[in-house]
């Protein structure tokens, strides 16, 4: 069994998610673009790269793909677009080279349609809409997940993937996202399907594969 790949694994659901792929058994890869983010974390393999160059040498020996960057909520639309969008796609491109079996995205609620609504971050949604049906086209095996407004709340292991109508109610813990990507991970099912996530009262395992 190949190496997990952890892209944007210096991100608050990345840090997250590197303990819990260890914990599954996974042998982990995480590419960051400074190292030193992750120093005091062992047992993972840091890879040096930067989305904005070529990284594929980052996914030598890598058969999962988790990509989890994003540009940031301080930065303008040309981060959007190198990062959400463009580094997405060469992801995409590098996992097809490298017969990467399973792509984990994460995207966002709203990316099934950014014309739905008044989002102050309609440039994000585009830019993630296209990323996602760039992998669905690509043949590489994929699950996409899109959770709601995240939060920094502990975990509760509950979820919906039904949208609620409520936007109030429309989010979800960073901590229940990480978990849910390392399960989808480890269970090496829930390929070519797409999920929303929100905070809910049914055990995510229960709905995911």
């Amino acid at each position: 069994m190949g190496k997990t790949l952890v892209i944007g694994s210096t991100g608050q659901i990345g840090r997250q998610l590197l303990p819990l792929l260890q914990q599954s058994g996974l042998e982990v890869a995480a590419l960051a673009r400074n190292p030193a983010k992750l120093a005091g974390i062992d047992g993972i393999e840091i890879i040096e790269g930067d989305l904005e160059g070529n990284f594929e040498h980052a996914f030598a020996g890598c058969d999962r793909v988790v990509f989890t960057a994003g540009s940031g909520a301080s930065t303008g639309p040309d981060k959007t677009l190198l990062i959400d969008l463009w580094a997405a796609r060469k992801a995409v491109d590098y996992a097809l080279k490298h017969h990467v079996k399973h792509f984990v995205m994460v995207s966002a609620r709203g990316a099934d349609n950014p014309d739905r609504g008044n989002s102050p971050i309609k440039p994000y949604l585009v830019a993630k809409c296209f990323a996602d049906e760039y992998l669905q086209r690509s043949c590489v095996p994929y699950t996409i997940l899109r959770p709601g407004r995240l939060t920094d709340d502990a975990a509760t292991g509950c979820i919906t993937t039904r949208r609620p109508e409520n936007p109030e109610q429309q989010h979800i813990t960073r901590a229940d996202t990480a978990r849910i990507i390392a399960h989808v991970l480890k269970s090496g099912q829930s390929k070519n399907a797409v999920y929303e996530l929100y905070q809910g009262a049914t055990p995510f395992a229960d709905l995911i594969a």
